[in-house]
């Protein structure tokens, strides 16, 4: 289509540009007749000289040379040179003859477009007689340069249209796209629920158009169940136990009266030597000293529960390991009516609840050795502050002596100048670290009390922004906030969120040293939640610092603490919140904080 347009519109411009061409040519033709009929002495001299034709002329490149494509008009005696000139400097030299411009605009598309591309120049021509003889010829110079920056304007024009029409449409098809596809969706995710062995599934499908489809599929599925439900007991409760137990940690496995598998969770299969090749796995597949045959048969044999026995089943995490200790109880399962249909084996893996044990334990010990260290950092602290006390009571004593203190300079006699000044700031300095450091551990150590309540998140947004904005101002940072008051209210401490908040937008700020763009997003999330995105456009994370950036002391600033996200990180765990980070090196990042709804 471009193409086509491009042809048609480059044909229009050079029938005009030839008719305005010709118009011309026939107006000096008819005054250079006029003055030549009048038999002059010298009809050269003549034609230089009317002032007719040199108005004539001199029009044919002034007039409006905005869209003019007349490059000259003159005429040229019988050897080519210029008589009377458009640009009268020229006259008396030699002029070029250029392509005919006739058999360009009788050419074909592809030849006129190829030509108007490449810049290229053409005329126009018309002997004049004196009798029967030439005279001289008429020569009108055209240029296809201003045809060609049309020709791309109209393009460009057609190209920005046919650009935003491919967007909207696209757009538009992925919408309708997305509304058609979701009924769909809908309904795979209904059969997969029925699939899994779920009763009465109902279908939530949008608009009156599917209404029928959804009262069809709900018929069909209280069908299934009404089916199941009068069928075999030992068949119904297989089905029910395969949604409720496949993914319990404990192995589960149900055999019918006559020693058949009706049912194993994965844990099971682990576990069980069966194979499912030649048809039904029964208990006859099982080595028949196998405890775990052996207490199925006792339970089936006797029809009551059997157990419990402690054994070690399975494999080994580690070749040099033991295989784990499990506990099988085995359970006589009966009906509503008291009918037997069945024994069921659980086994419970044993090291799970040592390691259990174990992981409690350890947490008790950690917890112990938190308040521990919390208290030593805190008698640290007492130290640290008499000693800056008495370390600024000495630097005023050293700052008010008026004589320089000399040491002995060494084994070779003489003295030098102690700089007690100097040697004053660096302790003072050293000791100034090491209180921020005791600080920082006892702010993460020993946290203050929570004091959660329901949380305004466009007020808190709105002070964190407000004490940012002299960081951001400083680094050329904009800062955009899309926090509307609608956002469901979170419940928080609203001292450690503006905290937690506070230390992201710094950081964003320090992370875009030439400046860039921070955006605050608030916005409902799944689960009744509230999610809080800090996104900047900054030089971002390393992938090799992703799994190290809440880590206490952990920093790669300069004059960094370590501390900022290692709280931040903190203070959303005592929320029951949880935090992402995604982030791209020379792109920026986002940090993604969901709390609980108020």
């Amino acid at each position: 289509m471009t193409a086509v347009q491009m042809a048609s519109l480059t044909r229009v411009r050079i029938d005009e540009t030839a008719s305005r061409a010709a118009q011309l040519k026939d107006a000096i033709l008819q005054q250079a007749n006029r003055v030549v009929r009048a038999g002059p002495a010298d009809p050269y001299r003549a034609l230089q000289d009317d002032s007719g034709l040199r108005s004539l002329l001199e029009a044919a490149v002034t007039v409006q040379p905005e869209t003019n494509t007349i490059l000259y008009a003159v005429i040229v005696d019988n050897q080519g040179i210029a008589v009377a000139h458009s640009t009268p400097s020229l006259e008396g030299r030699a002029v070029d003859p250029l392509e005919d411009l006739m058999r360009l605009k009788d050419g074909s598309a592809i030849d006129q477009v190829r030509a108007v591309l490449e810049e290229r120049r053409f005329e126009l021509q018309e002997q004049i007689l004196a009798g029967d003889k030439p005279f001289g010829t008429i020569r009108i110079g055209i240029a296809t340069l201003l045809v060609r920056s049309e020709i791309m304007k109209a393009l460009t024009s057609f190209m920005y249209t046919a650009a935003a029409a491919l967007v909207i449409s696209t757009f538009v098809a992925m919408l309708l796209a997305q509304w058609m596809l979701r009924p769909i969706h809908v309904i795979q995710s209904g059969l997969t629920r029925l699939g899994r062995g779920e009763l009465d599934v109902r279908l939530d499908l949008p608009g009156e158009e599917f209404a029928d489809l959804g009262s069809s599929f709900e018929a069909v599925s209280a069908q299934l169940a009404a089916v199941r439900t009068k069928a075999l007991p030992a068949a119904s409760t297989a089905t029910e136990f395969e949604s409720v137990v496949e993914n319990l940690e404990d192995a589960v496995a149900l055999f019918s009266p006559e020693g058949e598998l009706i049912f194993s969770n994965a844990s099971m299969r682990a576990l069980l030597p069966l194979s499912e090749a030649s048809g039904k796995p029964t208990l006859s597949q099982i080595d028949a000293d196998h405890p775990m045959r052996q207490l199925v048969e006792r339970a089936l044999a006797g029809r009551k529960s059997a157990g419990p026995v402690s054994l070690p089943l399975g494999s080994p995490a580690e070749p040099d390991q033991e295989p784990p200790e499990y506990l099988l109880l085995c359970h006589a399962i009966e009906d509503s009516r008291g009918k037997f249909i069945g024994a069921m084996i659980v086994a419970r893996n044993l090291g799970y609840l040592s390691d259990l044990h174990s992981t409690l334990n350890y947490s008790r010990k950690l917890a112990a050795l938190g308040r521990l260290m919390a208290g030593v950092a805190h008698e640290v602290k007492n130290p640290l502050n008499a000693m800056t006390i008495h370390l600024e009571l000495l630097k005023q004593k050293v700052g008010a002596m008026r004589e320089p203190i000399t040491v002995p300079a060494g084994p070779s006699g003489g003295s030098r100048t102690l700089d007690l000044t100097k040697h004053v700031n660096v302790i003072s300095d050293e000791i100034k670290r090491l209180d921020q450091v005791v600080v920082g551990f006892l702010k993460f150590a020993r946290p203050d009390e929570l004091k959660l309540q329901p949380v305004h998140l466009a007020s808190v947004v709105s002070e964190v922004t407000s004490m940012t904005a002299p960081e951001a101002e400083r680094h050329a940072v904009a800062i955009k906030v899309e926090c509307p008051p609608s956002v469901p209210e979170v419940n928080a401490d609203p001292g450690m969120l503006q905290q937690a908040l506070l230390n992201l937008t710094i950081n964003a700020c320090h992370a875009m040293p030439n400046g860039g763009t921070l955006r605050l997003i608030c916005r409902p999330a799944s689960r009744r939640r509230v999610e809080i995105i800090i996104e900047d456009t900054g030089v971002g994370i390393p992938p090799e610092h992703m799994s190290r950036i809440f880590d206490l002391y952990f920093t790669t600033k300069e004059k960094g603490s370590g501390i900022g996200l290692s709280m931040v990180f903190r203070i959303v765990q005592l929320h029951d919140g949880d935090i992402e980070v995604h982030s791209t090196p020379g792109h920026g990042t986002k940090f993604r904080l969901l709390f609980p709804q108020a």
